[in-house]
């Protein structure tokens, strides 16, 4: 079990401070990326308020099991709709490998998650 609970901190750690980083959605760097994907504006802004509320909900233990669950679904839906955004545009598939490698961290951290709310019951 404390190895379930190591990856599970260790994943879900790593894609929150991924996460974090969406206060710099405003950055050039960002709008130009988005704006390359075809993403509106608005669109990334919400996107990036959706990331720091579930960096929140997945971060403190005291969140309900279903809501965790739904920050899992919409972190789930992001990094599927960025690989997809990635491929509609026609870049290179190393643009992709970073939606990808967080889609895994996302499911080996919603896997452990059930593992240890298991062992509680």
């Amino acid at each position: 079990m404390k190895t379930i609970k190591i990856m599970y901190w260790v994943t879900t750690s790593i894609i929150c401070l991924f996460a974090s980083t969406a206060i710099f959605m405003n950055s050039k760097m960002a709008i130009d990326g988005a704006t390359h994907l075809g993403i509106p504006r608005w669109l990334g802004l919400e996107v990036s308020i959706g990331q720091l509320l579930g960096l929140v909900l997945l971060i403190v233990p005291a969140v309900p099991a279903k809501v965790k669950e739904w920050a899992y679904v919409g972190f789930g839906i992001m990094y599927i709709t960025a690989m997809v955004a990635h491929i509609a545009v026609g870049d290179p598939l190393n643009n992709t490998i970073m939606a990808i490698s967080f889609f895994g961290l996302l499911l080996l951290s919603y896997t452990s998650f059930h593992k240890i709310q298991a062992a509680k019951a």
